[in-house]
């Protein structure tokens, strides 16, 4: 089974009518629920990267050892409103981000995933809070990242580390 899925990123909310007293929670839009044939999958950061690629490739055999689903994250792009109009205090847009609608339709393609049930999840936001919240959602039994390679991971610390230091589950870095 092979297919992909792209939902909203985390942090787009649909306007919504204030609270009442009656209903205190009724201003979050509840998430949909997972597909339950991805519970205790993999999953795996990919954005199409030389390291992710390799990271993807050893998610595929760990989740055919495992004998489950492979859960593929794509964050997508987000700027600061400040970039773009100067303006305080600083609130994130989406960028539009056509890359996952690209990621998707090569790995559609891709022999390779025919081993294994998968599904491709777009976010928005902070990569390390993301793949640790979908991690949750489903439930995973291990995320899978490639290590970063360039300046910007040594200046503000890799997403590997990062997700290594704060997740709750297992890491798997993929040099």
């Amino acid at each position: 089974m092979a297919g992909h899925e792209f939902f909203e990123p985390a942090d787009r909310k649909r306007p919504v009518a204030e609270p009442t007293a009656a209903e205190p929670l009724a201003a979050e839009e509840p998430r949909p629920s997972c597909d339950p044939a991805f519970k205790h999958g993999v999953v795996v950061g990919f954005d199409g990267s030389t390291s992710s690629e390799r990271a993807l490739a050893y998610a595929i055999g760990m989740a055919r050892r495992l004998g489950s689903g492979l859960v593929i994250v794509h964050v997508a792009n987000r700027l600061p409103t400040t970039v773009w109009a100067g303006c305080e205090p600083p609130v994130f847009v989406d960028v539009p981000d056509h890359r996952t609608e690209v990621l998707g339709l090569e790995l559609a393609c891709a022999d390779y995933l025919a081993e294994v049930p998968w599904i491709l999840v777009e976010r928005g936001g902070d990569i390390c809070h993301e793949l640790e919240e979908v991690g949750r959602e489903y439930e995973a039994d291990a995320i899978v990242v490639g290590s970063s390679h360039g300046l910007v991971g040594r200046i503000f610390g890799s997403v590997a580390g990062r997700l290594a230091k704060r997740a709750q589950r297992p890491v798997v870095v993929i040099p």
